[in-house]
């Protein structure tokens, strides 16, 4: 057992930071031309509120301080963001690992604890399962974070939401195109186009499209992706507003896999598998669109709803052995499944029914049906075919099939009442279910009936307490409640046994305490979180083997730490950012083991999760000419199993980059070239938690370059 004492940790750390923090505004007292930050409306908490107001933590990231990129990953707009753990394994067949206040670190592949949205549209299925790579990043306009299951009028996460805008078309039609390339035969082609409305009751318009392939850092993870997005919007007479969003992407990756210890340290761009018998790889189709409504009814009440509509498609090749699909229970090597999602969000809000006070009332439906097949990823020529001379990395016989649904209708309000001139309480409460059913028709031999159903429900309480110490100071006091069910990925396979589904998984649920401070003046927009969460049921991971992800509940666990973040316009153009985030995640009781070595005692770390982490940027960031940018990123080491018996060292990585842009009358053109990990460091981009083959490490690039190039004409 590890003895430790965390709260004496934390506020050492926030003591130290803060004086570090004050001798930097100190030094900038003498400034005679102090630049004030932007009044920055947050729409995360749907409270209409600025953001020195809002009693939670958020953070607010334009993407035009983020062009200077290949414009691929979400890792590349999101570096700064305090509490939240982006992790890219340059492994595009299994998305970005994304983790907030360590929730999600669990994920294998895609975004898990965290909701996702576009333009108010789910990028998080009705599950739960999140993925970005449907994200274009081409029309973005602004990314705002929300820590912690604070809002209730999002559901089904215990860290926190990501929402993501697009940019409105305005002013005259214009189209533009780019082109950027670089290390590994990387290569991104892309066409905007993008018009304002000359009238009410006319939409204006943002579609986008792009294309992008690489050969991989690595052996055998090579990528193609086509990523198309289009967005309308109308303005009409009435004063309601809608946006029409769709969006499509078509991806085929190779896929890598981890590395053990051994050989990351041998040759960090190798495969598992040398020979990669089993061509390891991903297919992803998927199309979505989804329409918002706003509609004022008058000064005090207003309508929105929201609808959006879905289908996505996968088909994975794994490398489990021929072998130990031999097991009539076994259900194959191959994983094919389509999904078709829809759902809905009505609500209204009311201001000043009584005195100083707003509310919203709403439900929120979403429902997902899943066709999912296993196949065997071999083929024979005939039955008695010897395992030398059969097909490998082929989809063979049906070993799985089965109809997997979900459905939830969850109800909610949320209200705020300033009962005081400088104090706020703002309270929700919603209404969290859902019914998730399985249908087996695969059932030969000793593979039986697998069918079954369950259902989770949990009623979430939030309140908070905001105090405007000075009209350029706040602070805030929240509770709230979060809840997370099982995605489809996580009870597809049970701890025990071979085939069907982990009924015995139970949801979680957390209590979440937060302490903020926020600032905003002639010294910069500065934030200071502390944060205590206490989870009952933490779905964490039983391991991974063959390619086979399970999990379990663990009683308790513990999550608490310090978040701090300040940017500044320096002088003219020139900005500055920084974060620093204190994360101590543990095991907060035993998860008892047949085998002593396996034993996962109260204290261990909980794996996947860096335990500091730091990020510096300083910018030049003019409309026109010359711009440029360097930053350093600090990562701890994170451990990789739940004994906490192997880990990933720490890092800090450097990226500087350099653009120009040039204006004149109908045209804009703009370049860019950049560097990443300048000093060539080897280290390790993301884990895959408790790998059964101690295949832990999933390298990360070393120094690599990119550059671009745009063209925008107006008409």
């Amino acid at each position: 057992m590890q003895s430790k004492s965390p709260i004496k940790s934390i506020n050492m750390t926030l003591l130290c930071l803060t004086a570090c923090i004050c001798q930097n505004l100190y030094a900038e007292a003498g400034s005679t031309e102090p630049v004030l930050l932007p009044t920055l409306k947050i729409q995360a908490t749907r409270t209409d509120t600025d953001w020195l107001a809002t009693p939670a933590s958020v953070y607010r990231i334009e993407q035009k301080n983020n062009e200077n990129n290949l414009g691929i990953n979400l890792s590349e707009t999101l570096k700064g963001v305090p509490g939240l753990q982006l992790n890219n394994r340059e492994n595009y067949a299994q998305d970005l690992q994304l983790s907030m206040r360590g929730f999600g670190a669990r994920s294998t592949f895609g975004v898990r604890g965290i909701r996702l949205y576009v333009d108010g549209i789910p990028a998080t299925m009705p599950d739960g399962q999140g993925q970005t790579s449907n994200i274009d990043l081409s029309s973005l306009d602004h990314i705002e974070v929300l820590g912690g299951p604070f809002s209730s009028l999002y559901g089904n996460s215990s860290g926190g939401t990501v929402l993501t805008s697009t940019k409105q078309g305005e002013g005259r039609d214009s189209i533009e195109l780019g082109y950027a390339g670089g290390s590994h035969h990387k290569g991104r082609a892309d066409i905007v186009l993008q018009g304002g409305a000359d009238k009410a009751g006319e939409p204006s318009y943002v579609v986008s499209s792009s294309y992008f392939d690489t050969d991989g850092y690595r052996d055998h993870s090579a990528a193609r992706k086509v990523l198309s997005n289009a967005k309308l919007t109308w303005d009409l007479d009435d004063g309601s507003k809608v946006n029409w969003i769709v969006n499509h992407v078509d991806m085929n990756a190779d896929d890598p896999q981890g590395l053990t210890r051994e050989q990351w340290k041998t040759n960090p761009k190798q495969v598992n598998d040398a020979k990669n018998i089993y061509d390891v790889r991903k297919e992803i189709n998927q199309t979505q669109t989804g329409l918002t409504w706003t509609k004022p009814i008058n000064d005090q009440h207003e309508l929105y709803a929201m609808a959006y509509a879905g289908h996505r498609e996968v088909t994975q090749y794994q490398s489990i052995p021929n072998t130990a699909q031999a097991n009539a229970r076994h259900a194959g090597g191959v994983i094919d499944f389509s999904r078709d999602y829809y759902g809905t969000d009505l609500r209204w809000t009311g201001k000043d029914l009584l005195p100083n006070t707003r509310f919203t009332a709403g439900f929120a439906f979403d429902a997902m049906d899943e066709d999912r097949q296993g196949y065997e990823n071999f083929t024979r020529t005939a039955a008695n075919t010897p395992a030398s001379d059969i097909n490998k990395g082929q989809k063979g016989q049906l070993r799985r099939d089965e109809n997997n649904t979900l459905w939830n209708l969850d109800p909610y309000l949320q209200a705020s009442w300033q009962f005081l001139p400088t104090w706020r309480l703002d309270t929700g409460l919603r209404y969290s279910n859902v019914h998730y059913q399985s249908k087996d028709h695969y059932i030969q031999g000793t593979n039986g009936d697998d069918s079954g159903k369950t259902d989770y429900d949990k009623l979430l309480p939030s309140a908070a307490f905001t105090w405007e110490i000075s009209p350029q100071l706040s602070t805030y006091l929240s509770y709230a409640q979060g809840f997370e069910t099982p995605t489809f990925t996580e009870m597809a396979y049970p701890t025990t046994g071979t085939s069907g589904i982990n009924f015995a998984l139970k949801p979680s649920s957390s209590d979440n305490y937060e302490l903020g401070l926020k600032a905003q003046n002639s010294f910069g927009n500065f934030t200071a979180a502390i944060f205590h969460s206490e989870t009952q049921d933490d779905i964490v991971s039983a391991g991974t083997l063959d390619g086979r992800s399970t999990f379990q509940n663990a009683d308790k666990t513990l999550r608490q730490g310090v978040e701090l973040s300040w940017n500044k316009n320096l002088w003219r153009d020139l900005t500055v950012q920084a974060s620093y985030s204190y994360l101590d995640a543990t095991f907060d009781a035993d998860i008892p083991n047949t085998d002593p070595q396996k034993v996962i005692y109260s204290g261990n770390y909980i794996p996947g999760v860096a335990k500091n982490q730091a990020y510096i940027s300083l910018g030049w960031q003019p409309e026109t000419g010359f711009n440029a940018g360097v930053d350093v990123r600090y990562m701890d080491k994170i451990y990789v199993n739940d004994t906490n018996s192997d880990v990933a060292p720490s890092y800090t990585v450097t990226s500087a980059n350099i653009g120009y842009v040039w204006k004149n009358n109908d045209w804009k053109v703009r370049s860019y070239a950049r560097i990443d990990n300048m000093f060539d460091e080897n280290y390790v981009g993301s884990v895959i938690v408790n790998d059964g083959n101690n295949r832990f490490f999933e390298p990360a690039d070393g120094v690599n370059w990119s550059a671009g190039l745009s063209i925008t004409k107006a008409f």
